[in-house]
């Protein structure tokens, strides 16, 4: 199942897309991961009642008010390759805030401030239930679903900071969607292809075989020194192709238009814009 947040009509509502369409919940601004968590899957699929089209609504980010968007680096074997990086023996967690988010069709602008901007395609992973210290073998039972993320970086930033946060966060630098794809219909989430494309270019091409700590870990991971909250958001780490390190870097500009295909979760597509053509929408 897939569940989706969108503007319609002047307002923010959720629901479902299924082959019908858009079926919305009728109560406007309600939360998809608090009715998850509260009523399961099957309680939106029951709730989403009212019938509209796609064309007449926006896809917003699935997920609205992250407590924290936790990221992992050099985390898929054939990206540490081409970083010429040492496989780490355990998760590199950095973090990226949750103003950064935007939706599938939304832009992406390429701030005055950032130069080398770069995509990358990735895993998201959506926490539907509190935890603390839980187990990997446990792990999984806490995900609400899975969406696609473009993992949007300024690696000018990021040289400069000799940290990732800023380089990372800048408005709209976190697309997600287009929606939050149920775990039963995802299946193994350590089997998906994963795609990046820039003006239907192919630029990374890999499967989330290649991750080097995989989401049950990460998740174990992270709890074991935060709590994660429903709606919290992991970024499972980029495969090989990013910008930066083609040869030469193939950086992003206003006019390119980026797209992320995951396998059974669906595409993501976002133009980019300059810092002008931002502020006037």
């Amino acid at each position: 199942m897939k569940g989706i947040r969108v503007f319609y009509r002047g307002t923010e509502w959720i629901g479902v897309q299924d082959d019908v369409g858009l079926r919305l919940v009728p109560t406007p601004g309600s939360d998809i991961i608090g009715m998850i968590e509260q009523q399961g899957w099957e309680g939106l699929d029951r709730e989403a009642t009212s019938v509209v089209a796609l064309a007449d609504a926006r896809l917003l980010a699935p997920i609205a008010r992250p407590s924290k968007i936790l990221c992992v680096a050099v985390n898929y074997r054939d990206h540490i390759e081409e970083t010429g990086a040492a496989t780490p023996d355990h998760p590199i967690i950095f973090a990226k805030v949750p103003s950064a988010l935007t939706g599938d069709g939304d832009f992406i602008t390429a701030h005055e401030i950032a130069q080398g901007l770069d995509y990358e395609a990735e895993l998201g992973v959506v926490i539907g239930r509190r935890t603390s210290r839980v187990s990997a073998h446990d792990a999984l039972d806490y995900v609400a679903g899975y969406t696609a993320a473009n993992d949007v970086s300024a690696r000018n930033l990021q040289v400069a900071d000799g940290q990732f946060t800023r380089a990372k966060s800048l408005d709209t630098f976190a697309p997600l969607g287009p929606a939050l794809v149920s775990p039963d219909e995802v299946g193994d989430a350590g089997t998906l292809d994963i795609t990046s494309s820039v003006n239907g270019e192919l630029r990374q091409k890999s499967n989330t075989s290649q991750l080097v700590f995989g989401v049950a870990t990460l998740i174990a991971f992270c709890s074991e020194a935060m709590t994660l909250e429903p709606g919290d958001l992991i970024l499972t780490g980029t495969p090989g192709g990013v910008g930066g390190f083609s040869k030469p870097p193939r950086y992003l500009k206003a006019g390119d238009v980026v797209t992320v295909t995951i396998e059974r979760i669906g595409t993501l597509t976002n133009p980019v814009v300059g810092p002008e053509a931002s502020k006037s929408e």
